[in-house]
Order: structure tokens, then C-alpha cells, then sequence
């Protein structure tokens, strides 16, 4: 067999594997070794892409290499590559087929799962049914009924190839601990409590577009919650509409005086996060700034203006024409 071989050889004209199979022609492209293929079993497709000069070719080179570290995956080669060359591109590392996946601050479990349905890599309700359930593994105990609040919001370079829904949310619940509850801990065991502290910063990620105002706003609801006061934050009757801004859903929610989000009429938290925040709410939340305001609105440029009492919170209703 190996004389057959070496008369071929011969016959076909010896190759040399450290010459370049295409000389000049070093255009980089993307080849993909396919789950499960073999050295040899890529010959005819490493001919037809000019990465080796001819089947047999590349079988007499492949008799004299260890080939077995070849990997699957998309790898960056050129045909001015030798054989050796190209057999050591495709056993190292491949490409990476990551892509960025943005989860935008205060993003409801819900909105994540839309983005990741429009981008096509799960089927609609696949990641929220996960969330919502809990049902991935927890770095962390979660008190909540749901994960929502503890989806950190964050830039993730995810595999569009083989996206995984329960490896994104094992991943943004590590992030929330790496970001907030391995610093903050202490804190939070001996103050509120997690699930408190992550509803109320929720709440002030949609209620206060400015961080620098967010602890002010988090002492004025905060005593309202000690005080056995309605907190009045009307986003929380947006939380379970399928779009945030749809207003004749939001307003029917504000009439509603059983509805669960609404705390217009309901003393207390709402029942979970209305939306995943930052560190900035989290921190808003755990250390709230003390004063004498009981109320806030805000103008049409989204100022914030807070007041001592019922009679200044109405006398700025009226100024800037807010209700």
C-alpha cells in the first residue's frame, strides 16, 4: 500500500506542505469545519476552496500528520496558506460567533424575551417562561416569585449560532451578584432585605431618569412605606401592559383599586420588581438620601421637583400643569 501511494506520488508530482497552495492570493475567508468531520473527510471541500492543491494531495500530507486536534468551528485562513499552515489553523482555536446583545436598563422580563424573539433566536415566551419561574440554576437565594429585577441590564456578547435563554439568565443573575450583592451584602441582610431593596430600586430606575436624584427619591418612598402611606408611583400600573406606553391600558390599571401593580390605592411594595435597574438604583435603594420632602412630580423636561407637603406638591401641579 504504501508503494501504491509512493508511485502516485511520484505520478502526480511531490507537493511541498510548507509551499503556499496559492502563492499571492492571501485574501483572508471564513472556512467552517462541520460537528463530527474528519481531516480526510475535508478533502474535496479544502480543494474546491483552494486550501489544497488536489484530494490525493492532501491525503499523502495528512499520512505524515497527526490530524486528530482538528476542531469544529469557523476558522480564518487564506490560500497562500501551506498545508501545514491551514492543518494548524483549523486545530487551533475557532472564530468566536458571538454577538453583542444589549438588555436596556429597566427592560421588563417581558421586553427581554420580545428582543430576543425579533432577533429570531428563541421561540417567543421561551426566555420569560424561564424567568419567570425560576427555573435556572441561582447563584443566589431569591425570595421574589420571579427573577424579574435581578436580570442585570447589560451589554452580553451571546452566540447567535446557539443561543441559550436559561445560559443568558445564569449569566445576568451572576453579573447582579458580581455588580451589587457581593459588595453590598452586609448591607442588605441587615437592612431591608433583598427583595425590598431590588422592588424599590425597580421602581426608581422608571421613576428618576437622573441617578444623582435617585437616593432623594428613594428617602421620599421610603418613608412612605414606613409611614403606611400609598407610594403613588404610577409606573407600577404600567407593569404588566404588553407596551409601557400604551395610556388607555395604563389608565383602566389606575382605575382598577384591586389591581396588584397599583399603588395609587395599595399601601406597600408592589408584589416584585416592575423591571431589572442598575447599580445606580440598587445603591439609591440600599442608602436612601433623608429629608423633608413627603412628595415629588416632575416637569415636562423631566426635572424633578420635589415638596414638604400636600399643599406645595398641588401648588407645583398646578405650575407645571402635571396630574
Amino acid at each position: 500500500m504504501r508503494l501504491a501511494l509512493l508511485a502516485l506520488a511520484l505520478f502526480t508530482g511531490c507537493v511541498d506542505p510548507d509551499a503556499p497552495v496559492r502563492p499571492g492570493d492571501d485574501t483572508p475567508f471564513v472556512f467552517e469545519v462541520p460537528k463530527g468531520s474528519t481531516a480526510g473527510g475535508l478533502g474535496p471541500v479544502m480543494v474546491s476552496e483552494g486550501l489544497a492543491p488536489s484530494e490525493l494531495q492532501w491525503k499523502l500530507f495528512l499520512r505524515g500528520e497527526d490530524a486528530s486536534c482538528l476542531k469544529a468551528g469557523r476558522f480564518e485562513v487564506r490560500r497562500s496558506m501551506s498545508m501545514h499552515e491551514v492543518l494548524a489553523t483549523l486545530c487551533g482555536a475557532p472564530l468566536s460567533d458571538d454577538v453583542p446583545f444589549t438588555v436596556v436598563e429597566g427592560w421588563r422580563i417581558r421586553d427581554i424575551d420580545a428582543a430576543l424573539t425579533a432577533k429570531g433566536w428563541i421561540e417567543a415566551g421561551s426566555y420569560k417562561a424561564l424567568a419567570e419561574s425560576k427555573g435556572v440554576d441561582l447563584p443566589f437565594a431569591v425570595t421574589s416569585p420571579t427573577l424579574e429585577g435581578y436580570l442585570y441590564p447589560e451589554t452580553y456578547a451571546v452566540s447567535a449560532r446557539s443561543f441559550s435563554a436559561e445560559r443568558l439568565i445564569e449569566r445576568q443573575l451572576q453579573t447582579f451578584k458580581e455588580r451589587f450583592l457581593d459588595t453590598h451584602r452586609g448591607e442588605v441582610d441587615k437592612g431591608r432585605g433583598l427583595h425590598a431593596i431590588v422592588v424599590m430600586a425597580s421602581m426608581l430606575e422608571r421613576e428618576e431618569p437622573s441617578p444623582t436624584n435617585r437616593p432623594l427619591v428613594a428617602g421620599i418612598l421610603w418613608k412612605r412605606v414606613d409611614r403606611g402611606w400609598q407610594l403613588g408611583v404610577d409606573a407600577t400600573s404600567r407593569y404588566d401592559l404588553p407596551e409601557w406606553n400604551d395610556r388607555a391600558a395604563f389608565l383602566r390599571n389606575l382605575r382598577d383599586e384591586t389591581h396588584p401593580y397599583n399603588t395609587r390605592h395599595l399601601k406597600g411594595l408592589p408584589p416584585t420588581a416592575i423591571g431589572n435597574p442598575t447599580v445606580s438604583s440598587l445603591e439609591a435603594s440600599l442608602r436612601p438620601t433623608p429629608s423633608e420632602y413627603w412628595f415629588y412630580l416632575h416637569d415636562a423636561q423631566g426635572v424633578l421637583h420635589p415638596s414638604r407637603n400636600g399643599d406645595e406638591h398641588d401648588a407645583l401641579r398646578r405650575k407645571y400643569d402635571v396630574w
